[in-house]
């Protein structure tokens, strides 16, 4: 017997108009889920967010297995917006582990930012009321910002999954990252935080000696990819050495600082040799966006990439976790949608 399938679809008249009688289908309800780190700064000791109107699937994994089956379990029922309740490095794991399930086909992603600095945050401009309720209704009035993350994998691991963040850095940015902690203990946090790490490195470089760990720099090889020639490198220090090296995708980052050059692109890298005391002296307009020409002679370049490569003999950063010195490959991660005012 043959199968009739039957159509239930609204039908329309000669004008597009619905005929009387005939009531018009509601659209389906998105599917939510929110993947909750408890342990996140300001998560701790608060139960996970709800919204009036919306059915939020709770996730709440205890470890990074625990994550990556959550995920691949959303990524095979369906999910049209993930909300990510957390600091940057809750964003960081549900990307890395994210990325072999979802592939170039993620939901739409919303954060609620609850760490220490929320960087993405800023790079977002999200006011700072911003929960989910907010995140859920900027989502149905279809609010979004295009982001790509970078991409972290071991130079002899390029078949391997790779780790994907959004600030990558290393040398002296590293110190910075512990002198965050300690900022954090002593109760600042976010930009406030940025700020006084920033002040206490400048002065490590202006009042110590060249053994200070400041100032000496890392051995640093960064060369652009695929073509493997190396970056630029004043005169000035070592040239398998640098101070500091700061690599990201975002247009904004917190406190308001504008390391970047307003046309750098894709991949942004601010890159310096030595912590020249010219430098440091003139910093402060150089991260509020002064950034005359003679800087790369003096040894602080500003470079654009697709790609790029970097051999390091110190742990470095990934969105505020340390990983170890090595060689890696750093490219750029697919195109994501997220919720934004």
């Amino acid at each position: 017997m043959e199968r009739v399938i039957h159509d239930y679809r609204p039908m329309h008249d000669a004008t597009g108009e619905i005929p009387s009688g005939i009531e018009p289908q509601a659209a389906p309800a998105p599917r939510i889920a929110m993947i909750h780190n408890p342990r996140s700064h300001r998560n701790q000791g608060s139960p996970a967010e709800t919204v009036a109107g919306a059915d939020v699937r709770l996730v709440q994994p205890c470890t990074k297995e625990e994550l990556a089956a959550e995920l691949a379990d959303l990524a095979r029922s369906g999910v049209d917006l993930l909300v990510i309740s957390g600091g940057d490095g809750t964003i960081r794991d549900v990307l890395t582990l994210g990325q072999p399930v979802f592939g170039s086909n993620w939901p739409v992603l919303a954060i609620v930012p609850q760490g220490k600095t929320n960087a993405l945050k800023i790079d977002l401009d999200l006011p700072a009321q911003w929960g989910l309720a907010e995140a859920v209704a900027a989502y149905r009035s279809g609010k979004r910002a295009r982001r790509k993350a970078l991409t972290v994998v071991g130079a002899d691991e390029t078949g391997a999954s790779p780790m994907l963040g959004f600030v990558l850095g290393a040398g002296a940015f590293t110190l910075g990252i512990e002198a965050g902690q300690e900022a954090h203990r002593m109760g600042f946090f976010n930009s406030l935080a940025v700020g006084a790490t920033a002040a206490w490195g400048v002065m490590q470089v202006l009042f110590s000696g060249n053994d200070n760990r400041w100032r000496r720099g890392t051995r640093m090889e960064l060369a652009f990819e695929p073509s493997g020639e190396p970056m630029p490198h004043s005169r000035h220090g070592a040239p398998d050495r640098r101070h500091i090296m700061l690599a990201s995708t975002f247009e904004r980052l917190p406190g308001n600082i504008q390391l970047f050059g307003k046309r750098q692109a894709p991949i942004r890298l601010a890159v310096l040799d030595r912590p020249r005391r010219r430098i440091f002296a003139v910093l402060p307009a150089i991260l509020a966006g002064w950034h005359p020409r003679w800087l790369a002679g003096a040894g602080l370049h500003h470079i654009s990439a697709e790609a790029f490569s970097f051999d390091v003999e110190e742990p470095f950063i990934l969105d505020g976790e340390h990983f170890p010195a090595g060689s890696y490959l750093v490219g750029q991660g697919p195109e994501m949608e997220f919720v934004t005012a």
